[in-house]
């Protein structure tokens, strides 16, 4: 469900604010890496909260659907976009992420017609992972 539900999620990360194309372009992945790490991000799409993600030390990553579970994985510059994999889901997650006034704003496989995400809060702290589900 993880994967399915991030690929095929349209406006994945939306605000009240105006998105739009930032005139400086793409954050390289050094500008991302100094943005993010040892950061919690909140994304939100179409208005809602959507997801959360803990960005560690090394490029590690935890995102959640904001459901206690967690997916723990890597990030790796791919050209302009910052591609992310996970330990239990299938595939590759790329997007450009670019740092806008009120946050990052990323486009899934840069592609302005696919999904588009915001960021909304930010945090120090680790994220709540409550563990896998036990039983049928």
């Amino acid at each position: 469900m993880g994967l399915m539900r991030i690929i095929s999620l349209s406006g994945f990360f939306a605000v009240a604010l105006a998105g739009g194309a930032s005139a400086e372009g793409p954050l390289s992945a050094e500008e991302f890496e100094a943005y993010t790490t040892g950061k919690t991000l909140t994304y939100s799409a179409l208005g809602e909260d959507f997801g959360i993600e803990e960005y560690l030390e090394d490029r590690r990553v935890r995102w959640s659907f904001l459901d206690g579970e967690c997916q723990d994985g890597a990030w790796y510059p791919a050209g302009e976009m910052i591609c992310f994999v996970y330990d239990d889901l299938p595939g590759t997650q790329c997007w450009t992420f670019y740092r806008e006034t009120g946050g990052l704003r990323a486009l899934f496989m840069n592609d302005p017609e696919q999904t588009e995400l915001y960021e909304t809060r930010t945090s120090d702290a680790p994220m709540l992972c409550l563990g896998p589900k036990i039983g049928v």
